[in-house]
């Protein structure tokens, strides 16, 4: 069965797309830590698991994630991008790129921010744009 993750990729279940390429998807979390929280996915691996990638997938993926970390970084105000992979929320990899200002907006037990779809499209544009231009 496809997860959800997977679903948000095919375009089955709406999301805030910030970049896409073949083989990866970025788009907003939708219970985001900070405004601009991105997830970064493969399109075509479910394993739950980032160290079970094959090792082309897996450094294909970190490239895709890096560039869209310059875009959120230009698109969304902070000091930094911080990344974090945890993968127990939803059974497929996925890479966590949250806007800094501090280390303490890393913490995942804070409350998530709840914005309107007017300001997630907003952001996901900002950030759909910067990453096409590099």
């Amino acid at each position: 069965m496809a997860t959800i993750f997977t679903k948000i990729a095919k375009g089955e279940i709406p999301s805030y797309k910030c970049a896409e390429n073949e083989d990866f998807y970025a788009f907003l979390d939708i219970a985001p830590l900070a405004k601009g929280h991105t997830l970064v996915i493969p399109k075509n691996v479910e394993d739950d698991y980032l160290f079970h990638l094959d090792g082309e997938t897996y450094q294909n993926l970190w490239a895709f994630a890096s560039k869209v970390a310059k875009a959120v970084k230009e698109a969304v105000p902070c000091k930094r991008v911080g990344v974090a992979v945890l993968g127990m929320e939803v059974p497929h990899t996925h890479i966590h790129l949250i806007p800094l200002q501090t280390e303490g907006d890393m913490d995942f037990r804070k409350p998530k921010l709840q914005l309107d779809p007017a300001e997630m499209q907003d952001i996901a544009s900002r950030i759909f744009a910067a990453y096409e231009k590099l």
